[in-house]
């Protein structure tokens, strides 16, 4: 009788492990990649969490340690917009 196989993350969903962007605000909104390729932006908070993931594209948007050394800047992040004020 054959093995069956592993299951991971990338076959349990059917698709590739979502991105995982590090932020260094804990209210963050998300429109996918923009445009007519995105979704409608949608304000996530993190809350004590330390981490939020996206209902429409499923990015996981995570609290940079250290208060945002490891954090991109928003600016360079397409579809991303850190606090409550955007770009």
């Amino acid at each position: 009788m054959p093995a069956k196989p592993a299951v991971t993350a990338l076959t349990a969903q059917g698709g590739p492990a979502p991105e995982v962007v590090y932020v260094r605000s804990h209210r963050i909104a998300c429109d996918g990649v923009g445009g007519a390729l995105g979704h409608p932006r949608v304000w996530l908070e993190m809350g004590g969490a330390g981490f939020v993931e996206c209902p429409y594209c499923d990015r996981r948007f995570e609290q940079a340690p250290e208060a945002g050394a490891d954090a991109a800047p928003e600016a360079l992040v397409p579809g991303v917009y850190e606090g409550s004020h955007g770009h």
